[in-house]
């Protein structure tokens, strides 16, 4: 990048990308400041997400806090008219998602003919959303491919991410990242065979056996997040919630109160998944089996970022459990798979701790009382979907 060359990259996630294109930002936009003599945007970050453009922009302003540029955090859902009046005031530096920076764009409150550095951050990431529209549509309004350098990351460069680089890049150099196995080799990885009324004793009792710092637990829909998360404020945990459904507002307050350890535990969607670094994450539960072998990726690499070691824990049901052969074909390994044994069905008793300031009182729940109601909620969902014992 310091060569001038645009880039392609993948790499593993956690090993410090962010680091990879600011620090060569900081010091291409140095060098060429008596050159620019037009006001605009000098360096547009891209992001698929509003939670990695919020991880970007936090990562970004530490490395660069005392060289004078001019920063401008930009995505839908909030603030509307303070980003409005942030871009407006000359910034050097732009972290947005493509949705909102599209919509100031078209009321020419920021322009993007002065960008000397695109950055496009989980490529693969854009196109399962649904923006590589948006993407080109800015990349066609940059300044041409001779006179602006594009970087790209991701995880993965599939022949669609190639695609896209070698239509909007100019000859991009390209790195790959290779490591012995696709995920980890610090994170501990096992699977129990749980039944379903099993999976939130299952994890309470485990939960209560662990030393954890910060525990992220990941679940397939909203509904049962919802659920896990009532199970596990029960047996006395301090649980955060993240799904789409949830205010962004919400989002950063509930994040901040996480790595500060005011919560205990996070209960997520794949709406976490990807681009969130949270210091101090020592287990991941896979409470559900990802669909996608690649989330699965991304999920338990919350956990042993940055040459740290953590546990990722799944649990293989007989719901999500026919993931499991494309999660182990991916990622080119064998899960070892531990036994569901009586006792760890039983929540040891919890030491009694200090209730943190704003935290509303809450009784806990016997374990049997969870099985119970873990019971009835997937026989209602069963009768709902039309199963029977005797199958559909």
């Amino acid at each position: 990048v310091l060569a001038g060359h645009d880039l392609m990259a993948s790499a593993q996630t956690g090993t410090g990308k962010t680091a990879s294109f600011a620090l060569p930002i900081l010091q291409i936009l140095k060098a060429s400041d008596e050159k620019v003599v037009s006001k605009g945007v000098r360096a547009l970050i891209l992001a698929p997400t509003r939670e990695l453009a919020i991880q970007i922009d936090k990562d970004a302003q530490q490395l660069l806090k005392h060289t004078g540029l001019r920063f401008a955090l930009i995505y839908g859902g909030v603030d509307y008219e303070k980003q409005r009046e942030r871009l407006s005031q000359d910034v050097d530096v732009v972290v947005a998602t493509p949705g909102r920076v599209i919509d100031y764009l078209k009321q020419h409150v920021v322009r993007v003919s002065s960008v000397e550095v695109a950055v496009l951050d989980e490529a693969d990431r854009m196109f399962d959303l649904g923006f590589i529209k948006d993407i080109r549509f800015l990349l066609r309004r940059m300044p041409a491919l001779s006179d602006r350098q594009t970087l790209l990351f991701s995880a993965t460069l599939s022949h669609r991410v190639l695609e896209l680089a070698y239509e909007h890049m100019n000859d991009p150099e390209k790195l790959v990242v290779e490591s012995e196995f696709i995920t980890n080799a610090k994170v501990r990885q096992l699977v129990y065979f749980p039944a379903d009324e099993e999976k939130i004793p299952l994890l309470i009792g485990l939960l209560t056996r662990s030393e954890g710092q910060r525990t992220m637990v990941f679940v397939n829909t909203k509904v049962w997040v919802e659920r896990v998360a009532r199970g596990l404020e029960r047996a006395g945990f301090r649980v955060g919630v993240l799904s789409g459904d949830v205010p962004q507002k919400k989002r950063e307050t509930l994040l901040a109160r996480f790595q500060k350890g005011q919560l205990d535990i996070l209960v997520a969607t794949d709406v976490a998944a990807r681009g969130l670094h949270i210091d101090g994450v020592s287990h991941v539960y896979n409470y559900d089996l990802p669909f996608d072998a690649e989330d699965y990726v991304h999920r338990i690499g919350r956990t042993a970022r940055l040459g740290a070691e953590g546990d990722a824990i799944s649990f293989a049901c007989e719901r999500y459990a026919m993931s499991l052969p494309d999660i182990e074909a991916y990622i080119e390994q064998k899960l070892p798979v531990a036994a569901v044994e009586p006792e760890l069905l039983i929540a040891k008793p919890r030491a009694p701790r200090e209730k943190v300031e704003g935290e509303e009182e809450g009784e806990t729940e016997s374990v049997s009382a969870i099985f119970r109601e873990v019971r009835e909620a997937k026989a209602a969902e069963d009768e709902r979907r039309g199963v029977t014992r005797g199958g559909r």
